[in-house]
């Protein structure tokens, strides 16, 4: 926003400031409109006898829409028994060539680093090889191979003269890994506006402006098998990100002075976020084909899907409204036949656990503090839910439930909840094998009271 004085010097120059006579009164209301859209920052001095800095939001795991479908899989893969494949990850480049003098590359040039970091979300079910920076271990095999590396102890080789101690670290091949496929690519489109539209109106230089704007990306991934370099499957995958700006502005003398105030917003989708999750997708379907597991099922679980009725980001526990909707109307009551007595009046809060997660994530927060305030007003009972892909053996599922029924108990502790007035009402026997339903989608694991 901006004031320049009588005249039009430099008036293009100045729309992110005011001057002028007067000009503070009209300053102060419109910096008062601005700041609610900021973040929230606070100041912290790091050293003593330094200036404070502005600490913003704290670092968190870095999620995406895919994190629940790559949870769900990575169960899946695991419930197979089978050896881990062992993957590798080449050169995952930016082949689009989009680049700009003042901002860089448009593209992120980390595409194989995102690769690498989905393989490691699907938890142990595959096993990843180095292969993109082996500098390191390369350059220590070279000192191995000239006696020069060492471990700090000594060691006891048979040699042509008979056995002797050396301090240096004896190498006999055969200690790297071999890798059964690798995964190779890269982001090949990037196609700016593809389509915009918008209105801006204007009477005597007054009025608002607004506009949206979308552009898309693609990318093309393979993963070969590493001993015959046979490709074994393609994947070609496209996604598109939306933005928008809105706007008011005001451009007219008042008096002797003029006055150029422009408000607005605008915000988009974040480019490089949308195309590590694309490299997510394209990840678990290359992997859906050497494995010989279709990820399909678990694809309805991204959180863009229309059929997940739970928050994107919620990998851990969340309770909301639709889910006890689900609940009613899909499935027998929550105190059916997982129930414990005439407790149908009673609060009673479904807990759902994303495949193979055991901690407290995400959009738990709301759901314990829903707990402990109805625990502190006579009590509430707490289903323990999951997805009825998760298919476990009794044991590994009773495992599982025990560790999931810990991150509550310590949650609810915190919150000045004592351990013993949480008590298991309902579980499924020991060697049960059988799926307790609870609606389309879900099954129960457990079910506990609260105070």
């Amino acid at each position: 926003m901006g004031v320049a004085t009588a005249g039009r010097r430099e008036l293009a120059g100045k729309r992110m400031g005011l001057r002028g006579v007067g000009v503070r009164g009209v300053a102060l209301p419109l910096l008062a409109l601005a700041l609610p859209g900021c973040a929230s920052m606070t100041q912290q001095r790091i050293g003593i006898g330094e200036e404070p800095i502005v600490v913003g939001p704290p670092v968190r795991d870095n999620r995406t829409p895919m994190d629940a479908a790559l949870a769900c899989y990575a169960g899946w893969l695991g419930s197979r028994g089978n050896k881990p494949p062992v993957i590798a990850v080449g050169d995952v480049r930016d082949y689009t060539g989009k680049y700009s003098v003042n901002e860089g590359n448009a593209i992120t040039q980390g595409g194989a680093l995102m690769v690498a970091s989905a393989l490691g979300k699907l938890r142990g079910s595959v096993r990843i090889a180095e292969r993109f920076d082996p500098v390191i271990a390369e350059r220590e095999l070279a000192y191995a191979d000239r006696r020069q590396l060492g471990d700090g102890k000594v060691h006891d080789l048979a040699g042509p003269s008979g056995r002797q101690v050396v301090p240096w670290l004896p190498y006999f091949g055969g200690s790297i890994a071999a890798s059964d496929y690798y995964i190779v690519g890269g982001i090949t489109e990037l196609n700016y506006d593809i389509r915009s539209g918008g209105i801006e109106t204007g009477v005597n230089s007054v009025g608002p402006k607004a506009r949206t704007y979308t552009q898309s990306v693609a990318l093309d991934l393979r993963i070969v098998d590493t001993r015959s370099l046979l490709v074994v499957r393609t994947v070609s995958l496209t996604k598109q990100f939306t933005g928008y700006e809105t706007g008011f502005g005001i451009f007219r003398f008042f008096g002797s002075n003029l006055f150029d105030i422009n408000i607005g917003a605008k915000g988009q989708e974040p480019l490089q976020l949308g195309i590590r999750t694309a490299l997510e997708e394209a990840t678990m379907r290359l992997i859906g084909a050497v494995a010989r597991v279709d990820p399909e099922p678990c694809m309805s679980q991204a959180s863009w899907a229309a059929s997940v009725p739970l928050a994107p980001s919620v990998q851990g526990i969340a309770a909301t409204s639709t889910l006890r909707q689900r609940l009613a109307a899909d499935g027998p009551a929550l105190n059916g036949p997982a129930g414990g007595g005439d407790d149908s009046a009673a609060v009673d809060v479904p807990l759902l656990f994303e495949t193979g997660v055991d901690s407290l994530q995400g959009g738990a927060e709301a759901a314990i503090d829903r707990i402990v305030a109805a625990a502190k007003h006579g009590g509430v009972f707490v289903t323990l839910l999951a997805r009825d892909s998760e298919t476990l053996d009794p044991k590994a599922r009773a495992a599982l439930t025990d560790r999931r029924i810990a991150a509550l108990t310590a949650a609810l502790t915190r919150q000045g909840i004592a351990a013993a007035a949480i008590s298991p009402v309902w579980r499924p026997g020991p060697t049960d094998p059988a799926i307790q339903r609870a609606g389309a989608g879900l099954q129960r694991l457990a079910r506990l009271r609260i105070g």
